[in-house]
């Protein structure tokens, strides 16, 4: 991702309807570990603002988070309590079975080879340790968006539950999200792009943001039942490690 993308995200990450959307959902597989002692690892943290959420979720959790980018790494060190490791998803500097709870929020989008970050997701993650992906959905989807964030590629719901079973996982969820505010999307980024393309990590006017946070309320309502949605500009997908 651009240097410039990672300070966008910085700035915006607290205050934007996606992010907020974002970590919530990824709060969702995680009940049943709040307030007990767990280790997690972060997987691809940015600039900390899942981090921070699962901070305040559950503040006994021992996090820690990865990044590929040093710029990345420092924000994420200024904003955390967490232990920051500057390495690969694809590559993990961990040992086999160091934590009980694995997020990565938009990152195996971000590498070239998705596979290689699942079975590490699975090496690292201890017998009913549990993982939580959101990723980009649809190639087809692909846009200036895409090509501003370094994008590598769009997954499809099957296609990312297939790789997460092959190493022995066991989904526990499997949905696209942010499906009511997906036509929306599509006319941004494939009908009416912006004249100066870039990502659309910002924060928008406060209509907006209201209107499609309320959205995401009543998809985050539907999520937390277990239900899922049929379409949408993500996959969100939860995982168990079988023993």
């Amino acid at each position: 991702m651009h240097i410039d993308e990672y300070r966008k995200l910085a700035e915006t990450e607290d205050r934007m309807w996606y992010f907020h959307t974002l970590n919530r959902r990824m709060l969702i597989p995680l009940d049943s570990w709040r307030g007990q002692p767990a280790k997690v690892l972060d997987a691809g943290c940015g600039t900390g603002g899942l981090i921070r959420a699962l901070q305040k979720y559950s503040p006994d959790w021992s996090i820690t988070g990865l990044d590929f980018s040093p710029i990345a790494c420092a924000y994420a060190r200024e904003t955390t309590r967490a232990d920051i490791v500057e390495g690969s998803i694809t590559e993990l500097p961990f040992a086999t079975e160091s934590f009980d709870i694995l997020t990565c929020a938009d990152v195996i989008s971000q590498v070239k080879d998705g596979t290689s970050a699942i079975k590490e997701f699975a090496r690292v993650l201890r017998p009913n340790g549990v993982l939580v992906i959101n990723v980009a959905a649809y190639q087809w989807m692909w846009s200036y968006h895409d090509d501003t964030c370094e994008t590598q590629h769009r997954y499809r719901r099957s296609e990312l539950v297939k790789m997460i079973r092959s190493f022995g996982l066991l989904p526990l969820q499997a949905s696209y999200a942010n499906m009511f505010v997906f036509p929306m999307i599509i006319a941004r980024r494939k009908i009416f792009p912006p004249s100066h393309a870039t990502s659309d990590v910002q924060t928008y006017p406060s209509m907006i943001e209201s209107l499609f946070g309320g959205i995401a309320q009543l998809e985050q309502a539907w999520l937390q039942r277990g239900a899922s949605f049929p379409t949408g500009c993500s996959v969100f997908v939860s995982a168990k490690k079988i023993e």
